[in-house]
């Protein structure tokens, strides 16, 4: 009898477990390395901790590179039959993903007032590049606007406030002089400003034309606007800074380095994502400053970074397994803490709220800067066909800095080039 009930315990177990492993679903998501930072590991202690919490379900994150290359695997794998679950790509690649039919709205899982509640839970500005045509395709996670750095004993050097960053274009180039240093025979030692050229032009470009007071493309993604006046206004004072006043390098400043510019003290100013604040704490050994960018006709950035995409090819488990991840990241406690972590902006008003992010707050108030600068944000560049779109203002904008074409000429050519692009679209 013994050995029997013996028996039948063994097979109760056995069968247990086994339920218990045909019920784990299991979720992988794409993730772009793109800015400074130990990012991977608090992404996998985040996945570690989700795991602990929801026994059911097994997140794998994949580690895809920059986002540029995680759309083009994301789409790859979508061809070839076999798309992550979920992915954090760029908020400006929605209209691509739904033209290539590779994701659902999460509309579609929204089912409870909770659900609900939570989809209205994010900062507007964060909303523009999330939805289209009535529905939610992105769900924020490291959304970002640029914002100016500045290395405070720098200020000093040159007789300026160390506590006040430019207000203005005007103040902007004043300070950038006098803080643009040469030794004996000429040589910069020191530029005043950086605004960064490679990887993200158009981003960086428009936050100058938002401060210019002009859109550069429409909400429905079928129309640029890159040869209006006040557009090639906003390119003309940038060429101008490198090529006319010398208070910044010329020709190309690339994306990656500056950050790693402004810790050597090669320059006493730089624009760049708030997605690089943990990093410029951690590794700026002077103090520095964090401010809205300056103004011209009005104050603004466009927004940034990456949200959640739901691909469509994944099982009704699995998908409600993504709406249960999404919603456990995206929940007050994770996104104060996500923000704390890496510097990008805590998407939810009531992250702010949370003891974590007001203590954080009241020690470091450059944290909040970029929050505070939603309430002047704009949607970035995005576009059908947005890539290609993207790629034409980005020459238009390297030729003019470059002195290849004047800033009228590379605008006008973007544009013919964007029109033709997207005529399809607009039929």
């Amino acid at each position: 009898m013994r050995a029997v009930a013996l028996a039948i315990a063994v097979a109760l177990i056995t069968g247990a477990a086994a339920s218990s492993h045909a019920q784990t679903t299991e979720i992988s998501f794409y993730y772009p390395v793109a800015v400074g930072g130990p990012v991977t590991k608090i992404i996998d202690g985040l996945a570690a901790d989700f795991e602990k919490e929801t026994p059911g379900i097994k997140v794998k994150p994949i580690y895809s590179g920059t986002y540029q290359e995680s759309i083009v695997k994301a789409l790859t794998a979508v061809k070839s039959g076999e798309p992550p679950q979920t992915s954090v790509l760029l908020s400006t690649d929605m209209f691509t993903l739904i033209d290539e039919d590779a994701i659902l709205p999460w509309d579609d899982l929204i089912k409870t007032a909770e659900d609900r509640a939570w989809l209205k839970s994010f900062f507007p500005a964060f909303m523009l590049n999330s939805q289209t045509g009535g529905k939610t395709w992105g769900i924020p996670f490291q959304r970002s606007t640029i914002v100016l750095y500045w290395n405070k004993d720098a200020f000093k050097e040159a007789g300026l406030d160390p506590d006040r960053p430019p207000a203005n274009w005007t103040e902007m180039l004043e300070f950038a002089k006098k803080l643009t240093k040469r030794d004996a025979s000429g040589n910069v030692t020191q530029w005043g400003l950086q605004i960064p050229s490679s990887g993200f032009p158009y981003w960086l470009f428009q936050g100058l034309t938002t401060q210019n007071d002009v859109l550069l493309m429409n909400e429905a993604g079928t129309q640029t606007y890159y040869d209006k006046p006040a557009v090639i206004e906003a390119v003309q004072y940038w060429v101008d800074l490198g090529q006319k006043h010398k208070v910044m390098q010329a020709g190309i400043i690339e994306w990656g380095t500056t950050p790693k510019d402004f810790f050597e003290k090669k320059m006493a100013m730089m624009w760049t994502t708030t997605g690089n604040l943990t990093n410029v704490r951690t590794n700026a050994k002077f103090p520095f400053g964090v401010a809205m960018l300056p103004a011209q006709k009005r104050r603004g950035s466009p927004t940034g970074g990456g949200n959640f995409y739901l691909f469509k090819k994944s099982t009704p488990a699995q998908q409600q397994a993504v709406l249960r991840f999404v919603k456990w990241i995206t929940s007050p406690k994770r996104a104060a803490e996500w923000g704390i972590d890496t510097g990008y902006v805590a998407v939810r008003p009531d992250a702010w709220e949370t003891p974590e992010m007001k203590k954080y707050v009241a020690g470091f108030p450059a944290a909040a800067v970029a929050r505070d600068q939603l309430q002047f944000a704009v949607a970035e560049l995005s576009t059908h066909e947005n890539q290609r779109v993207t790629k034409a203002l980005n020459d238009g904008l390297q030729a003019a800095l470059t002195g290849a074409k004047s800033s009228a000429q590379a605008m006008k050519d973007a544009q013919a080039e964007a029109d033709r692009i997207l005529r399809s679209s607009r039929r």
